[in-house]
């Protein structure tokens, strides 16, 4: 199946979503905003994660202290990954949660 508009905003809608539950039923001290198409993740020392929908390119941006990238939806895979280095979205997160909060938290689900 290939990616047309509408599961492109299905997909990103869905993925925004397990984010924000990951996020708020961890034991972080983070703040979680979801406005216009746009997730917010504010850990406790001031570093964001920012998730973002780029639906003419039908990719999935995240804004992160190291930087911005871009991911493309992988049908195979059904998971997003990034166009530069393959990483997954989830594999992503996971490390700069890591990084950025010192925890660890599990983003299979995204």
């Amino acid at each position: 199946m290939s990616l047309n508009e509408a599961r492109f905003h299905d997909l990103v809608d869905a993925t925004q979503e397990n984010l924000e539950d990951i996020f708020d039923n961890c034991d972080l001290d983070v703040d979680v905003e979801n406005s216009a198409g746009i997730l917010t993740v504010k850990f406790e020392n001031g570093k964001a994660l920012i998730f973002s929908r780029q639906a003419p390119l039908l990719q999935l941006w995240l804004a992160a202290p190291n930087g911005g990238f871009h991911f493309d939806y992988d049908e195979k895979r059904s998971a997003w990954k990034c166009d530069k280095s393959d990483e997954l979205l989830s594999e992503m997160v996971e490390r700069l949660t890591r990084e950025h909060a010192g925890a660890e938290l599990e983003f299979e689900e995204i």
